[in-house]
C-alpha cells in the first residue's frame, strides 16, 4: 500500500479542497458531531511504543490518536496510517467490526484530519504492525490539504514560513529539533554538574554592550526612552561575578541588527558562562567537554561528518595562536617581519590597508580575510590583538595581544572566550577607544558603559568567560547546511 492523499485533493487546488472540507464540517455540525467540540481523547499507547514493542501489545486493546496521513478505501474494509509524535501506525478499518454508520463516517474523513482509534494490535499478512479498529473518532477537521507525499513540501522558503506544514510533510525535520533540545539539556547537565548557576539577565537595555554588533532599537513608552535589545549577556553576567557568584551561565536569545545568510539570523541563541579564578585555558577545556558530551548524546560518538567533511571531536583540539595561523596558512611572520613589510604583503593580497594600520589590526584583517576560510578544525585560534578585543585581558608576555580565543569548525566560528579584563582603568581606556571608533563611523563599536566600569572598581576576581553559539553548534551536530534548518521559526521577509 502506498501513502498518498486523496485523488480529489491532488486534482483540485487548495481553495476548492477547502470549500469541500468546510462543507463536510458543516454537515458534521448539523448532525451534532462538531469535531472542534472535542476536548480530549485518552490515549493508552503511542505509535512508537507499539512499533518498538509489538510483543507487549499484540492482541491487546489500545487507544491511539494522530493525524491521518494516508487512506485507501477497499469496499467493506480500508487501510489508513496515522502519525503521532513518535511514529506512524497503520489502522485496519472493517465495516463488520465498526458498524456501517461509523465505517461510513471514517470513509468521509480526509487525509490531514486528526483521529482517535480504539482497537487491538495485530500484524497483517504482509507483516505490518497495525491496529484492528473497532471505533474511530474524528478529533479535529483539517480544512487544508497536506502536500503530496512523494513531492512533499520542498519549497525552501515555504518550509521556513510554514514550519508546521514542514514538520507534517517532512517528519525527519523534527529529528533536528529533538536533537537541539537534547544538546541544550546536555549543556545544562554538564554545567550544573560543575557547580554553575543558571541565571537570567535583561533583554532590554539602555546600552547595547558586550559585543561589537549593531543593535535593534525599541522605545519604552512609560520611561520615554529608547532601549536596545541585548546583543550579548556578557556585561551583566560579569557584574554577577563581581557580586560574588563564582560560576554563572545563561542560555538565551541575542538580537543583532545585521545581515542574514546561512550562518546568521537576527535573533539567535547562545550559552555564555563565567567562572572566577580561571583563565581562557579552562574555557577551552569546557568547550571541548560541552561538544564531546553533546556529540555523544545526539551523534553516538565523536567521529562526525558535516556537509561531507569528516570531523573528529576527540580532545584535545588543535590550538594555534593567530600569529601562528597566519604564518601557517599565508607564510607571513608577524614575529619577524616589519610592519611595513606585512602591510605591503596584505595589500598585495588585495586588502588595501592604510600605511598607519596598527600591527594588531593588520594581523586580524589578514586572518579574517584569508585564514578563517581554511580552518576545518576543530581548532582554537588564540591570542587576538587588543584592538579587536575590548573586553579581554592583555597577555602579560605581549601587551599587543589578549588572552582570547575563538574556535572554528568547517571555516565557521563557533564560540568566543576570554581571560576577562578586570582592570577598571584599562577597561575605561578601551571603551574610550571604542567610542573614537564609533565617532569615525564604526556602527558596531561598543558604547561606554560607566556602570560596568564602576562594578569593576569594586573588584572582579580573575575570571574566564565563554560564549558559544547554540544554533551553529546544532548545525554542526545535525549536519544542517543553514541556520534556518535549526531554527523552528527563522526570520523571514514579509510576503506582502
Amino acid at each position: 500500500m502506498t501513502d498518498n492523499i486523496n485523488n480529489t485533493d491532488i486534482q483540485q487546488d487548495d481553495s476548492e479542497v477547502r470549500r469541500v472540507r468546510i462543507a463536510k464540517l458543516d454537515e458534521l455540525v448539523a448532525a451534532g458531531k462538531n469535531p472542534f467540540e472535542c476536548t480530549k481523547f485518552l490515549r493508552t499507547a503511542t505509535a512508537g511504543a507499539i512499533l518498538a514493542d509489538f510483543d507487549a501489545y499484540e492482541g491487546k486493546e489500545v487507544r491511539v490518536a494522530g493525524r491521518l496521513m494516508s487512506k485507501r478505501i477497499m469496499g467493506k474494509a480500508s487501510f489508513g496510517h496515522i502519525m503521532d509524535s513518535d511514529g506512524k501506525l497503520q489502522g485496519y478499518f472493517c465495516r463488520d467490526d465498526m458498524g456501517a454508520e461509523e465505517y461510513q463516517a471514517f470513509k468521509k474523513t480526509d487525509v490531514g484530519d486528526i483521529i482517535g482509534l480504539v482497537g487491538t494490535v495485530f500484524r497483517t499478512k504482509t507483516g505490518e504492525i497495525s491496529v484492528h479498529v473497532k471505533e474511530a473518532q474524528l478529533l479535529t477537521k483539517s480544512l487544508l490539504p497536506l502536500p503530496e507525499k512523494y513531492h512533499g513540501l520542498k519549497d525552501t522558503e515555504l518550509r521556513y514560513r510554514q514550519r508546521y506544514v514542514d514538520l507534517i510533510a517532512n517528519p525527519e525535520v523534527k529529528d533536528v529539533f529533538v536533537k537541539r533540545s537534547k544538546i541544550i539539556s546536555t549543556i545544562r547537565e554538564v554545567l550544573d554538574g560543575k557547580g554553575f548557576i543558571e541565571v537570567e539577565t535583561p533583554i532590554l537595555n539602555t546600552l547595547a554592550g558586550g559585543a561589537n554588533a549593531r543593535p535593534f532599537i525599541t522605545h519604552h513608552n512609560t520611561l520615554d526612552i529608547d532601549m536596545y535589545m541585548r546583543i550579548a549577556t556578557e556585561l551583566h553576567l560579569k557584574r554577577l561575578i563581581v557580586g560574588g557568584f563564582e560560576k554563572v551561565y545563561e542560555i538565551g536569545r541575542q538580537f543583532r541588527n545585521e545581515g542574514m545568510d546561512t550562518r546568521h539570523n537576527p535573533e539567535f541563541t547562545t550559552i555564555e558562562l563565567y567562572q572566577a579564578y580561571v583563565d581562557y585555558n579552562e574555557m577551552m577545556n569546557i568547550t571541548e567537554q560541552l561538544y564531546v558530551e553533546s556529540a555523544k548524546r545526539v551523534c553516538g560518538g565523536l567521529q562526525i561528518s558535516y556537509q561531507g567533511q569528516a570531523l573528529d571531536l576527540t580532545p584535545p583540539w588543535e590550538r594555534l595562536t593567530m600569529v601562528q595561523a597566519v604564518k601557517k596558512y599565508l607564510g607571513l611572520d608577524f614575529d619577524a617581519q616589519s610592519l611595513d613589510e606585512l602591510i605591503a604583503a596584505a595589500n598585495a593580497l588585495g586588502l588595501e590597508l592604510a600605511p598607519d594600520t596598527s600591527w594588531g589590526n593588520a594581523l586580524y584583517k589578514l586572518f579574517d580575510a584569508f585564514v578563517e576560510e581554511k580552518l576545518v578544525g576543530p581548532v582554537f585560534i588564540t591570542d587576538y590583538p587588543v584592538e579587536v578585543s575590548p573586553l579581554a585581558k592583555r597577555k602579560p608576555s605581549d601587551p599587543r595581544l589578549t588572552e582570547r580565543f575563538e574556535f572554528f569548525i568547517c571555516a565557521s566560528e563557533g564560540g568566543n572566550a576570554f581571560s576577562e579584563l578586570n582592570d577598571p582603568l584599562d577597561q575605561r581606556s578601551r571603551f574610550e577607544q571604542q567610542m573614537l571608533a564609533k565617532a569615525k563611523g564604526d556602527e558596531e563599536a561598543q558604547p561606554y558603559d560607566e556602570d560596568f566600569c564602576t562594578a569593576l572598581e569594586y573588584g572582579m576576581p580573575p575570571t574566564g568567560g565563554l560564549g558559544i553559539g547554540i544554533d551553529r553548534m546544532v548545525m554542526f551536530l545535525t549536519d544542517s547546511a543553514s541556520i534556518r534548518d535549526v531554527l523552528l521559526f527563522p526570520t523571514m521577509r514579509p510576503q506582502n
